[in-house]
């Protein structure tokens, strides 16, 4: 692996025997931060637990630190580029990049947050952005219009496979934000109202597999939302979980071509993936847990491209 430093004070990581020093074309490239702050202070979901936090934290901050490090070793061992960006002192959630904004198509829009305790975040991942924009590795940086919230990627999850958004709202987004990202990325966003408070965010509840394949937990959703799955995706690519993989956190997983990135999930489900062609590979962590979080939280894709940036890609390279 090489380390290369960048003008914005992170760092890439790539593999050095698969890729090229000068070249990241057709690799996953997905940004995160160091867990250096990672910490459970505060409460704002139903999974944080200051005070359990505290009578062990040192070991649970040395546990988190040997956790990120273990998924970063397995995104570089499925081929991915990871963007480091800059810990903060006293912002210990800024760690959940798939928080920062939505990113399709070299276009980004930033996530404004709901609770005070986070807003302190976004002028960090504005900055992040704004020197990734400078290094020419996106083109467009947009902030949402004053007054809307939605939190990141968290809340707003691109199907490929049917080139539109699946977008959660009710606990920490809000509805009218589809419009904002519908805007900024000429795409459909499919909105699905949230009615479980332990899953806050879509991204604890849905993941769209690179195959067409929805993994979602029917317990997370209203029936309008449920319903809506219904209308978009075949029988045969709906995989509901149960609520004990819900509680593993086993939809908030990577998904880089056919490898499944999870937390943890049951031997049911790891069967079920694998009877449509994947293959799971558990990256336990607890720690990030019990802030509410997993694989997906901790990283935030870059390299998302809808169809049409696809096609035009392709052709150019073709040409």
């Amino acid at each position: 692996m090489i380390r290369l430093s960048t003008d914005g004070g992170g760092v890439l990581l790539r593999k050095r025997l698969k890729f090229s020093d000068d070249s990241t074309r057709g690799q996953s490239t997905v940004s995160n931060v160091r867990p250096e702050y990672f910490v459970v202070t505060y409460v704002i979901n139903p999974w944080m637990d200051p005070k359990s936090w505290a009578r062990q934290h040192q070991e649970l901050a040395s546990a988190s630190r040997q956790e990120w490090s273990a998924l970063n070793h397995t995104l570089l061992d499925l081929g991915a580029a990871i963007e480091l960006l800059p810990p903060v002192h006293g912002l210990p959630d800024l760690v959940f990049t798939a928080n920062a904004a939505i990113v399709l198509d070299r276009k980004v829009l930033l996530a404004q947050f709901r609770h005070p305790e986070r807003q302190r975040e976004e002028p960090h991942f504005e900055a992040a952005f704004r020197s990734l924009h400078a290094r020419g590795l996106v083109d467009v940086v947009r902030r949402l219009p004053e007054g809307l919230v939605l939190e990141g990627t968290g809340d707003c999850l691109w199907d490929s496979a049917r080139n539109l958004f699946w977008m959660g709202y009710g606990p920490r987004s809000d509805h009218a934000a589809r419009y904002a990202i519908e805007d900024t990325f000429a795409a459909e966003v499919i909105s699905l109202e949230l009615a479980e408070s332990r899953f806050y965010h879509i991204d604890t509840a849905l993941c769209a597999l690179p195959g067409g394949e929805v993994m979602y937990f029917p317990g997370a959703l209203t029936a309008s939302a449920r319903a809506k799955i219904r209308d978009r995706v075949a029988p045969s690519h709906r995989i509901e979980l149960t609520v004990e993989d819900a509680c593993r956190l086993s939809a908030n997983a990577v998904a880089i071509e056919n490898a499944v990135v999870v937390s943890r999930c049951s031997r049911y489900l790891r069967a079920k993936l694998a009877e449509r062609g994947y293959r799971v590979l558990e990256n336990p962590l607890p720690s990030f847990r019990r802030s509410g979080g997993a694989a997906f939280c901790l990283t935030l894709r870059l390299d998302g491209r809808s169809a049409m940036m696809s096609r035009d890609v392709n052709e150019a390279a073709v040409a």
